[in-house]
């Protein structure tokens, strides 16, 4: 690695991505196999070395392998030597997360903080469904209600089913059954796992920024080979993460180097179906986060899987090998040839669909910010592992972890569910004192003309009750009742942009 950039590889020349410009983001693409994994692998550990922390996701378990010393075997010394390098096995200081806390550490966020946008986008819900959904957690919050995990917002869909008519009053038309649409696809999504991520100890961005006593930068590594097969939550997480760096990091401009580098791998399932909201908070993300310091890196097959928008920002590019064989293929190819600012040496087109294994098309931006001429590289090999690591290995790993024990078990502190049902109790509490007998015998004033008692009318609730004294009203209803249970054990849902709660520092 020169002192101001990684080498990816050799292209006649050392091919290297500088470090002040690293935060321009890129872009690695290329059809399977062809190596993408391992260029990825090459990126972050020499990011690391150069002190910068790195996140990715692990789809197929082999970027674990960055974790453990390499094994170099005779065909990548030869292509060591061919470069004039010497291998020195090395791994990189690793962390391991994982959404089920099964592979890595457990890694969480609250209900509140990943918003009705992204919740929309993993539950599939419609325009109408996302604007009820924005709704309840217009009136949670306006009632101080927290929202953190899945039975809090389950008890604020309960009220909502039960007071639609007030709602819709105030909000405008929520119907009850669009509201039991979204309670049927959260249970979907809680069979799924999808609970596992909301909750507390939620996530600590600095705990993605740590460097180590050497000052190389940790990498985490996000275990995704379960995720992956529910895709939505897979890229709407990833897109959540890269969305709450954007909002809190304060911003440095470009600096030396990336205050973190942030690798988005299967990123076509980000862009898939996705709705023009949502593919403007990815344009905007994308457009200004730089100026925290983050880059933002694509991993994909095509570079036509990326919206013009978005593509048009990622400056660095590693461009693998594509076959276009049929129609749609060769329209992505032609796409990625015209991505590149052209070699007159060679044809890119037909250099992209001629590369090897290990071989790649590369451009990357310049000391004055100018994407270089596309060059044919060889790309180097790598100095941790190739391929995944034992889970023996794996646990090794964690054990030494920096965030040893500091998300690994579940804090349910008050929140919604528990208000709400605090209130519950104390309005049962409320109406069996009412229903107590006089102490000091019949009131005469309720004695009808025979002189015989009365009951005396129940008082009428105030039309201006708020939403935590009405919801105590259902809640004394459902919660006797086994549908009421099943209604309150958990449901998803968030409001982006509203007022959060505070994270807890530790």
């Amino acid at each position: 690695m020169a002192d101001n950039g990684v080498l990816i590889g050799f292209s006649g020349q050392p091919e290297h991505l500088l470090l002040h410009r690293a935060n321009r983001h890129g872009l690695v693409a290329g059809a399977t196999g062809t190596g993408k994994t391992v260029t990825l692998q090459i990126l972050a550990q020499g990011l690391s070395d150069a002190g910068v922390p790195v996140f990715c996701a692990d789809v197929k378990g082999d970027l674990s392998g960055i974790a453990a010393p390499g094994a170099p075997n005779e065909k990548m010394l030869a292509r060591a030597q061919s470069m004039g390098l010497t291998l020195n096995p090395m791994a990189a200081p690793t962390v391991f997360w994982d959404l089920f806390g099964e592979q890595g550490h457990p890694i969480r966020a609250t209900v509140s903080e990943m918003g009705p946008l992204l919740l929309s986008r993993i539950l599939e819900l419609n325009d109408v469904q996302e604007g009820v959904l924005s709704v309840v957690f217009r009136a949670a919050d306006e009632e101080g209600l927290l929202l953190l995990d899945l039975k809090d917002l389950r008890a604020a869909l309960t009220y909502a089913v039960d007071h639609a008519k007030e709602l819709s009053a105030q909000y405008g038309n929520m119907s009850p059954t669009t509201i039991a649409t979204i309670q049927r696809k959260l249970l979907v999504l809680e069979d799924q796992g999808g609970a596992n991520i909301f909750g507390e100890p939620a996530l600590q961005l600095s705990d993605l920024m740590r460097v180590d006593g050497s000052g190389r930068g940790f990498v985490s590594v996000l275990a995704a080979n379960k995720l992956i097969s529910t895709p939505r939550l897979y890229a709407t997480f990833l897109l959540w993460l890269m969305s709450e760096m954007f909002e809190e990091l304060p911003e440095v401009g470009d600096p030396e180097k990336p205050r973190l580098v942030f690798f988005f791998d299967e990123a076509h399932l980000l862009f898939r179906d996705a709705p023009s909201s949502l593919l403007e908070k990815v344009e905007q993300v994308v457009r200004l986060i730089r100026s925290k310091g983050v880059g933002v890196y694509f991993v994909t097959q095509n570079p036509a899987d990326i919206p013009d928008t978005v593509l048009g920002q990622l400056g660095n590019r590693i461009q693998h090998a594509l076959r276009a064989y049929t129609p749609a293929e060769q329209r992505g190819l032609k796409a990625a040839s015209e991505s590149f600012r052209p070699n007159p040496a060679f044809d890119t087109a037909e250099a992209i669909q001629g590369l090897g294994v290990g071989e790649a098309l590369v451009s990357v931006l310049d000391e004055k910010g100018a994407p270089t001429v596309v060059q044919k590289t060889l790309i180097r090999p790598p100095v941790s592992r190739l391929g995944p690591l034992q889970p023996a290995e794996r646990t090794g790993v964690m054990g030494q972890s920096p965030v040893r024990g500091l998300y690994d078990e579940t804090k349910d502190r008050e929140s919604a569910f528990e208000m709400l049902q605090a209130r519950a109790k104390a309005a049962e509490a409320a109406v069996a004192e009412a229903e107590q007998p006089d102490p000091r015998g019949r009131d005469e004033r309720w004695e009808n003309q025979r002189g015989e008692p009365e009951r005396r009318p129940a008082a009428r609730p105030s039309n201006r009750q708020g939403m935590g004294e009405a919801f105590a009203k259902s809640m004394l209803r459902t919660i006797g009742s086994q549908v009421g249970r099943e209604l309150i054990r958990g449901v998803l849902g968030g409001l982006m942009g509203s007022s959060r709660p505070a994270r807890r520092r530790r």
